[in-house]
């Protein structure tokens, strides 16, 4: 059977900056040369509604394509594209091309074309374009190489680009219009100019696309100041009130000045509720609303907006499983693992665009519940969502009543499903201490940590409105939940907890990063935690630069695998988080330190996954092939760890704010500003033993451990 969506085990064709350029905007997405050229038989293409609706976009002047010269990046969904074109041999060419980039439900290209030599020039500026219309999963699995364009019908100013196979197309046309009316040519367009010396020739085209034959115009328009835009506005306020990091260790200033960036550019905003705006996972392949990422990276993003969480939260409580379907992999209370309009995906899921193939998304969802409620105190969302959170406790709670082993545990049940439905979901992303791949039903061991968890955020929430039956409860299936926990997984020969138990109930022995996900959920008892953080923290797992996926001990330890010893940003960062919850200062100051060193040949930007190799073997890390950039919660995890350098823990409900403040080494001074908290604008600032907070409310009281 040919790979599905969710199965996919090849390589995802490079999106890096070294051989595209990216531009993004919500679920519309470019990527193409660095002359700006989108060329077939390439994974380039402009993307929308998770199809590729041009695959072929080629500007030629008399025959030439530019030569690039630079790429001048203007926001994460606009570009400016400087070349030239040849002349007569000369070196010195007169022709300079400027294609200015606007991406949004569409995309809008502004071409300038300036003579800067002594002669008059003739010129043919001919533009060649059309769509494969291939699904996004298809141009990711490169399974596109016998998809050949469909070409434009030109009608005075506009021309029309239609599939070959409407029933396969998710968009009935791509529709480009042009500010001057060219004449056609041979797959494209043509302007015939004449340019005199010191002139310059400029046009503006629009590409839209037609979807149950309405027309759906690009959110940038020709004519109009691309400043006034809605995606320009929107980011632009986004800046404005994102709180802002001053620190004397640059690297991590730079990181979280990337973090605030890139998060800006993944959000997502519903057409039909601008007010709600949800987190992508990543650009460009994972421009939707996932479970685990999207709660995850709303999770570590609480300091910079609390919107982001209430929009997941929001969105996902609406698609929450209500019936039992195997093909989705739907359940009563259960929520989704990603959001699809791929045709590929639909045909897969039964005409379905939700696939729930994931077993953490659902304790999650009741976590990041209780956690912006102790950010924002806002008990009309609880209240709101307070039954989406019981019918996933019941989802937590049926799932582990039964199965035979008490814990809640995954097995696909569609051949076309994710095998691994954990974070590491990769077909090979579970091995044993031998190096063996595991297979079949999996207890995860993080999944209980986050059981555990959520059992206590449903407490606290009980408790916050006034039912302490329920918190009684909830309180009692955690303690049980640990103390069955710590029986089955516990590994006292290795001295860490199993990655998981397999079909048979055994233990999975390997010593992964996982672990350090049961810090920071809390499932851990404070007699263990030292034990699990010497591992963590151990050559075999440590890298230097962040904790590796897989010990390199293990057989099947692989530096540049996916999942099997690879560092994952936001990985390290939960680690570092849970360390830091258990008082564990040095072991989480250097897990941080690892991951703002690493920053710094990024750009500041933290990829999805970089190689596990020693920065004592590698001065510099690896970069992983086909990694997401920017990704979601890799872009969130400097925030994750200024929270842990911070301690910072707030309750509103009980009008609290807890700080504990341990800087690592190389951080003298750490100051978090326009913070929003308590309905007020709040500074922290730390340096040396020394903490002061300024702007809270007066009925807030500060606690300092």
């Amino acid at each position: 059977m040919a790979d599905s969506p969710w199965t996919f085990s090849g390589e995802s064709p490079g999106i890096s900056g070294t051989d595209s350029v990216t531009l993004v905007d919500g679920t519309t997405f470019v990527v193409g040369d660095h002359g700006g050229d989108l060329l077939t038989g390439t994974h380039q293409g402009l993307f929308l509604l998770d199809t590729r609706v041009l695959s072929h976009w080629v500007l030629t002047v008399n025959g030439n394509r530019c030569e690039p010269l630079t790429v001048i990046p203007n926001g994460p969904f606009s570009a400016t594209f400087v070349g030239r074109i040849g002349h007569g041999g000369t070196i010195d060419s007169p022709l300079t091309v400027i294609r200015r980039r606007h991406v949004g439900r569409g995309m809008r290209e502004d071409i300038e074309i300036r003579n800067h030599g002594l002669e008059t020039l003739e010129l043919t500026v001919e533009l060649e374009f059309g769509s494969d219309f291939a699904g996004l999963f298809d141009v990711k699995a490169s399974r596109t190489a016998d998809r050949a364009p469909s070409i434009p019908a030109l009608t005075g100013s506009r021309a029309v680009v239609n599939p070959t196979d409407v029933e396969d197309s998710l968009v009935d046309a791509t529709v480009v219009e042009f500010e001057d009316a060219p004449t056609g040519s041979s797959g494209g367009v043509a302007w015939p100019i004449g340019l005199a010396p010191g002139q310059a020739w400029r046009t503006c085209i629009e590409v839209g696309v037609v979807r149950d034959d309405t027309h759906v115009r690009p959110g940038h328009l020709c004519g109009e100041a691309v400043g006034e835009a809605i995606p320009v506005s929107r980011l632009e306020s986004w800046r404005r009130r994102a709180p802002r990091v001053h620190t004397d260790d640059p690297p991590l200033g730079r990181a979280a000045v990337r973090a605030l960036e890139d998060l800006g550019a993944l959000r997502i905003f519903d057409p039909h509720d601008p007010e709600r705006v949800v987190v992508a996972a990543g650009a460009p392949w994972f421009m939707t609303l996932f479970g685990r990422d999207s709660l995850i990276t709303s999770w570590m993003a609480l300091p910079v907006d609390q919107d982001l969480a209430r929009g997941v939260l929001s969105s996902l409580a609406e698609a929450q499983g209500t019936r039992t379907e195997p093909t989705t992999e739907e359940e009563p209370g259960k929520i989704l693992h990603e959001v699809r309009f791929d045709r590929t995906s639909t045909r897969l899921l039964g005409g379905s665009n939700v696939y729930y193939g994931t077993v953490d998304a659902t304790p999650l969802f009741v976590m990041l519940l209780g956690e912006v409620s102790r950010w924002t105190g806002d008990l009309d969302l609880v209240n709101r969502l307070l039954p989406a959170a019981d019918a996933a406790i019941r989802w937590v709670i049926d799932r582990g009543e039964r199965d035979p082993s008490g814990f809640v545990t995954y097995e696909r049940s569609h051949p076309g499903g994710l095998e691994n439905q954990g974070w590491k979901d990769s077909w090979d992303g579970i091995r044993r201490g031998d190096g063996s791949v595991v297979r079949g039903r999996i207890a995860l061991c993080e999944v209980q940590g986050y059981a555990f968890a959520a059992y206590r955020a449903r407490a606290e929430l009980a408790r916050t409105l006034g039912d302490d039956r329920t918190a009684t409860e909830m309180d009692a299936r955690a303690e049980d939940l640990a103390r069955r926990f710590e029986d089955a997984f516990w590994l006292p020969e290795q001295g860490w907890y199993a990655v998981g138990l397999d079909s048979d109930d055994a233990p999975i022995d390997s010593l992964t990063s996982n672990i350090g996900h049961l810090l920071w959920s809390g499932i851990v008892s404070p007699e263990r935690a030292r034990t699990v953080a010497a591992r963590l923290v151990s050559p075999e797992m440590f890298t230097g630069w962040g904790v590796r996926t897989l010990s390199s001990a293990n057989p099947g330890y692989n530096p540049l695998s996916y999942h099997c010893g690879s560092v994952w940003p936001h990985d390290s960062a939960l680690v570092a988080a849970g360390l830091a919850r258990y008082g564990l200062d040095r072991e989480a100051g250097s897990i941080a330190r690892g991951l703002i060193d690493a920053s710094r040949h990024t750009g500041g930007r933290l990829p999805e996954l970089f190689g596990g190799f020693h920065r004592d073997e590698l001065p510099q890390p690896v970069p992983y092939p086909t990694s997401c950039s920017p990704q979601a919660w890799s872009a969130a995890a400097p925030l994750l760890l200024i929270r842990s350098i911070l301690g910072l823990r707030p309750d509103m409900p009980r009008r609290r704010l807890r700080l504990r403040p341990r800087l690592p080494e190389g951080i003298g001074r750490l100051s978090l500003t326009q913070l929003a908290l308590a309905g007020s604008t709040v500074t922290i600032t730390a340096e040396g033993d020394h903490v002061e907070v300024t702007g809270l409310p007066s009925d807030v009281e500060v606690v300092i451990e």
